[in-house]
């Protein structure tokens, strides 16, 4: 059972807390309601060229039966609220580490973007990352240069910009790598 409890709760705008109860949780590890649940995680139209949508994640995830892909979401009060893909050895990009683990499709239900919910998810990861993959070193993912919001998210929360990720529309886009 992969689970983390995260140290801080995120807040709502006004200091008043969403959640006193905040996991993140490997999929495998959900009940069939929380599976089902997923699909309420909505985001903004305009995210859903970097993210993609639940659906997309899920089958990416499903079409396989390996260790080396994982999905997780995170929990407010035992319902999820967001939801990525972590993906290590086999299924590595060619521009990430030998010794990392890459995150993708990351989402945060729109309803509580900007309430900590991003952070709480990102402050998490490392540990869950490392109880599942004892020798990843490092989380690294790619994000495409004009998404100016996630990139300063990202770099908000210790991300540093290592070099060129995915090819993009134009160029590529920017490899961020957190070290754990």
């Amino acid at each position: 059972m992969s689970r983390y409890t995260a140290d801080s709760a995120p807040h709502a705008v006004g200091g008043h807390p969403v959640s006193t109860a905040v996991q993140l949780i490997d999929y495998r590890d959900l009940n069939p309601a929380q599976r089902a649940q997923l699909s309420a995680i909505q985001l903004l139209p305009e995210q859903l060229q970097y993210a993609g949508d639940v659906a997309s994640a899920l089958y990416l995830l499903l079409s396989c039966n390996s260790d080396q892909r994982r999905a997780v979401a995170l929990l407010l009060d035992d319902v999820p609220r967001a939801f990525l893909l972590l993906q290590c050895g086999a299924f590595l990009p060619a521009w990430a580490a030998a010794d990392a683990a890459t995150i993708t499709a990351l989402q945060v239900d729109h309803r509580f973007q900007g309430r900590g919910v991003g952070r709480a998810c990102l402050q998490a990861l490392p540990g869950l990352v490392q109880a599942m993959w004892p020798d990843v070193c490092r989380l690294q993912l790619s994000v495409d240069r004009a998404n100016h919001a996630g990139l300063a998210f990202y770099q908000a929360t210790g991300w540093q910009d290592t070099g060129e990720g995915y090819r993009a529309r134009s160029g590529y886009e920017c490899c961020l790598t957190l070290t754990l």
